[in-house]
């Protein structure tokens, strides 16, 4: 089914993926991109949304990787235009190389920062990053890219409408002259043919037609679902959250879709050898990872303190363990936050569940992206501000009564 793939030379681990992913053939800027990309050429690729960018750029990234010596430095720098896309390009990337030992980390601004020390602290080989949030941490000294040996330019264009131009002059000029530089873009504007006159070397140019453009190969379920969660963890920022969910098999979906955006997670269920329960379970207590996905049967007599939140991603069959579930947060005098998913049709469920509490469970709609963002964008003013020496200084006016 993959014939076509395995004759671009693709290495076994990466046709591996291919097939876990659902792809079959290759798009046509995929085919054309990936021999090109392979053999170590600059190349511009001018394409619309939609036709397979991702996996044309990705797929020699991590061959290239796969091929050098081991290296805790970043070896790649994918630049996109927006949190959003720099989510989903590191999502994929990560699906493309789960049976490879390569993480892909996404850096985008309002995420705390903080957080995204502690995943750099894990010498992730790829960095997705918007510009603005990679050149604070170039001034901070936390990302070098004096060792990088490709950089990937997303969506360029719309880079360039952003205002972003500056960033990326900066951004280059700070990479090896000896890099790779992979430019992909729907359209070629003056500004974006000068940066390539600038940086590219000799580069190949591929052109797509628009009407070339395919829908996406993959339909992903719970997608909404998902992306809600991951803008009420930008949003609350928990210092250690269980997410439950009903099944062994949602704990692996769950677990690794959120490792694949970049957050700190490992999942526990049943199938597990105890061995390996155990050291989930240390990390979690020592806190190297902050978030544990469960099922009600794997977390059952777990005592684990400092848990700040708890979400019910799933919302439990039994009322009686919706009980035990948010009983794992707020002990020991602290606060704590449960957060239940709940679906039109689940809802008699839930009123079954708040007659057993004997009371109502409030109701919120799920946060936009811009009030996860803004949310995400004051909790680092808030840990900019608690470090300093306040001496009584109310911080009512960074944000309210929550802070």
């Amino acid at each position: 089914m993959l014939e076509k793939f395995q004759n671009l030379n693709i290495s076994e681990v990466i046709i591996r993926a291919l097939n876990e992913m659902g792809f079959e053939e290759p798009t046509p800027i995929q085919a054309e991109s990936i021999p090109i990309a392979m053999s170590g050429s600059d190349m511009i690729g001018q394409a619309q949304t939609g036709t397979g960018k991702t996996a044309a750029y990705g797929i020699p990234v991590l061959e290239k990787i796969l091929k050098a010596e081991p290296s805790k430095d970043i070896q790649t720098v994918v630049l996109s235009p927006t949190r959003e896309l720099a989510m989903q390009v590191a999502e994929e990337l990560n699906h493309l190389a789960q049976f490879t030992n390569i993480q892909a980390l996404p850096i985008y601004g309002g995420q705390d920062m903080e957080r995204q020390l502690r995943r750099l602290r894990k010498c992730p080989q790829i960095i997705v990053a918007t510009p603005g949030r990679l050149i604070d941490h170039m001034k901070r000294g936390t990302i070098d890219l004096s060792h990088i040996t490709t950089i990937v330019l997303d969506e360029a264009d719309e880079m360039l409408d952003m205002g972003f131009i500056d960033d990326i002059n900066l951004i280059m000029a700070a990479t090896p002259n000896t890099r790779q530089t992979l430019l992909f873009s729907a359209t070629m504007p003056k500004p974006i043919q000068q940066l390539a006159e600038t940086f590219l070397h000799d580069p190949l140019i591929i052109r797509m037609k628009a009407k070339e453009v395919t829908m996406d190969l993959i339909e992903q379920p719970d997608r909404q679902k998902f992306d809600i969660l991951c803008r009420l963890l930008d949003l609350q920022e928990p210092d250690l959250a269980i997410i439950f969910v009903r099944t062994k098999r949602r704990v692996d979906e769950v677990s690794e879709a959120l490792k694949k955006r970049g957050y700190s997670a490992e999942g526990i269920h049943g199938d597990l050898t105890q061995a390996k329960r155990d050291t989930v379970i240390r990390q979690f207590r020592e806190k190297t990872i902050d978030i544990l996905v469960a099922t009600d049967v794997a977390a059952r007599g777990l005592d684990i303190s400092g848990v700040t939140h708890v979400f019910n991603y799933d919302l439990p069959q039994d009322p009686e363990s919706y009980v035990h579930r948010v009983g794992r947060t707020g002990r020991a005098g602290q606060s704590g936050e449960a957060t239940t998913f709940v679906i039109p049709r689940e809802m008699e469920h839930l009123r079954t569940i708040e007659r057993l509490i004997k009371r109502r469970i409030t109701r919120r709609k799920a946060p936009t992206f811009s009030e996860a963002l803004e949310g995400a964008q004051q909790a680092a003013i808030r840990a900019i501000v608690e470090k300093l020496p306040l001496h009584g200084l109310s911080l009512e006016g960074f944000g309210g009564e929550n802070l």
